[in-house]
């Protein structure tokens, strides 16, 4: 609920200080007063876009601050919560317009962004008058009104996680075709590679390990054929025989020599000993040398195998495997991708079965609230010296999406037998004030905490409808705040509150003000709506019949 609004320095406004109190605030004054500069301001404190130069010829900026009562569980909560602020001692809104166009807003002395205030607004304020496009008068927002009229709302979450459910599910499908169609494209290389890799199976490391075998054979082939000599150099037909001759020689002469070949029998004997470890060492390497020469012409053959395989596949010998792998596994899509799309194309058909029964329940909600909306118009019009319109919401079936199967409309005829149309090209100024006012009449048991305002809804209607339009307006307040600018004296009269909106020129300058009304100076504005600038007595007395 608006409670405050202070004005300093906007077009024509100097300084004014506003309160609002509950039930319905009525705003009326000369054509030209300043009445719709009083909603630009407040459309300016909360974000909306509207007049570019709004800061008063001399000033260097304009100020706007409304004061708002932000009851608990009010929406308002949530959109602040959201900004990291909160409203726990009341709702202060501040916006600053200087001359060169900056503007600066604050929410309870924390700067904000005009995002920040306009998703705000939304929870605190609702414009209505002859030419709404935000809110009854926008084909595109009457599913939203029908279904918060239905209250669909746990229906419409519904509808939206099947479709969330059947979007994902078409898209995993088309991504398994897409990829099936592209590796049968080359089924053929696929085939022939995997067949081939998978017949050689090489191996991580195989290369080096292969290529080390090789050169360590091709090494020893060509070494061995010395070392034998050398073993035959050193066996029993070389060194070995000799020296044990000369042992021998040696021992059968020693008895005689009196010692003096003991030294040289030792010496002799420890070279045999030594000499047999060299044999003994060289018969090691001969047999760690031996080979298979078939085994040489394998480990070759296998070797550039491989290496031929990489250079074709353009991979390290080593990735091999892994690339085999890889090839394995687009092989297997298409082997099993037949089986694969099957599935995927159930899935598809479980989920669109899924959102066909929410959407099917959504629509059947919102065909059923339709019918009872128009009964509901039908009541309120009636009073409204509109019996004859006929107002229809029409629910016709259109491709499926996120909200359902279904496309809402506002249709109306102001005659019998006239043909029906939008709300906004049928009806005229003043049959349009009305089917907005029935229409929000029908919609308000949502609208807690939500100042209303209607912009001169009443225009082109008078007497017996006007009062009807008045007494729609103030059953809407009860309860909650609207506020009304009206021309109309019936509507005026069934205020809670009323103030007066008036220009008067002061050193050249032309200001303007609005003045809270008291008992008197309500039934001389009244008056003056009811017979012109020329208040008479009888228009007095017919002021305070409409205010009685």
């Amino acid at each position: 609920m608006l409670r405050a609004l202070e004005i300093r320095d906007m077009l024509i406004i100097d300084r004014l200080d506003l309160t609002f109190g509950a039930g319905l605030n009525v705003l009326t004054g000369e054509t030209g007063a300043g009445k719709s500069i009083l909603l630009d301001s407040l459309g300016f404190v909360l974000g909306w876009r509207g007049r570019a130069e709004l800061v008063r010829t001399g000033a260097d900026q304009g100020e706007v601050v409304a004061e708002f009562d932000l009851p608990a569980g009010h929406a308002g909560h949530a959109v602040l919560e959201e900004a990291g602020l909160s409203a726990e001692d009341g709702l202060i809104l501040r916006r600053i317009n200087t001359r060169d166009g900056r503007k600066t807003a604050w929410i309870n002395d924390r700067r904000v962004s005009g995002e920040v205030l306009r998703a705000l607004s939304e929870t605190l304020v609702e414009l209505h008058g002859q030419h709404d496009d935000r809110g009854l008068l926008n084909p595109r927002g009457h599913m939203d009104i029908l279904d918060t009229f239905a209250g669909t709302d746990a229906a419409r979450v519904k509808v939206r996680k099947a479709w969330r459910a059947y979007s994902a599910a078409e898209k995993i499908l088309v991504a398994a075709e897409e990829a099936l169609a592209a590796v049968r494209e080359e089924e053929d290389f696929l085939r022939h590679a995997v067949g081939e890799l998978e017949a050689l199976d090489p191996q991580t490391g195989e290369e080096a390990e292969l290529d080390q075998r090789r050169r360590a054979m091709q090494g020893a082939e060509k070494i061995r054929e010395d070392v034998m000599r050398a073993h035959q150099s050193i066996g029993y037909e070389g060194a070995e025989g000799r020296m044990g001759d000369a042992l021998r020689w040696l021992e059968d002469s020693a008895e005689g020599a009196d010692g003096q070949l003991d030294d040289a029998i030792n010496a002799l004997g420890r070279a045999m000993a030594e000499l047999s470890d060299a044999q003994s060492g060289i018969e090691s390497s001969l047999s760690a040398m031996a080979f298979n020469p078939s085994e040489l012409e394998e480990v070759e053959e296998r070797l550039f195998a491989i290496r031929g395989l990489a250079r074709k596949y353009d991979v390290l010998a080593d990735d091999l495997g892994t690339f085999t792998a890889d090839l394995r596994v687009k092989l297997d899509q298409i082997d099993g991708g037949e089986g694969n799309i099957m599935e995927l194309t159930r899935a598809v058909m479980d989920a669109r079965a899924n959102y066909d029964i929410a959407a099917g329940a959504l629509t059947a909600k919102r065909v059923k609230a339709a019918a009872s909306l128009d009964r509901a118009m039908a009541k309120q019009l009636a009073p409204l010296k509109m019996e004859r319109a006929v107002f229809t919401t029409d629910v016709t079936p259109v491709d499926a999406g996120p909200d359902g199967c279904d496309a809402v409309a506002f249709t109306v005829a102001t005659n019998p037998g006239a043909p029906s149309g939008p709300l906004n090209k049928i009806a005229s100024g003043g049959e349009l004030s009305r089917f907005l006012l029935a229409l929000k009449v029908c919609l308000t048991s949502d609208d807690a905490g939500l100042t209303m305002i209607f912009d001169e809804i009443d225009r082109g209607v008078g007497g017996a409808t006007a009062d009807a339009v008045g007494r729609r307006l103030k059953g809407l307040a009860d309860g909650g705040q609207v506020l009304v600018v009206t021309h109309s004296p019936q509507v005026a009269a069934l205020g809670a509150h009323h103030m007066r909106v008036q220009k008067s020129v002061k050193k050249g300058m032309t200001l303007s003000t609005v003045v809270p009304l008291d008992e008197r100076e309500r039934v001389d504005e009244i008056a003056r709506m009811i017979s012109g600038d020329t208040i008479s007595d009888a228009a007095r007395e017919a002021a305070r019949e409409l205010l009685r």
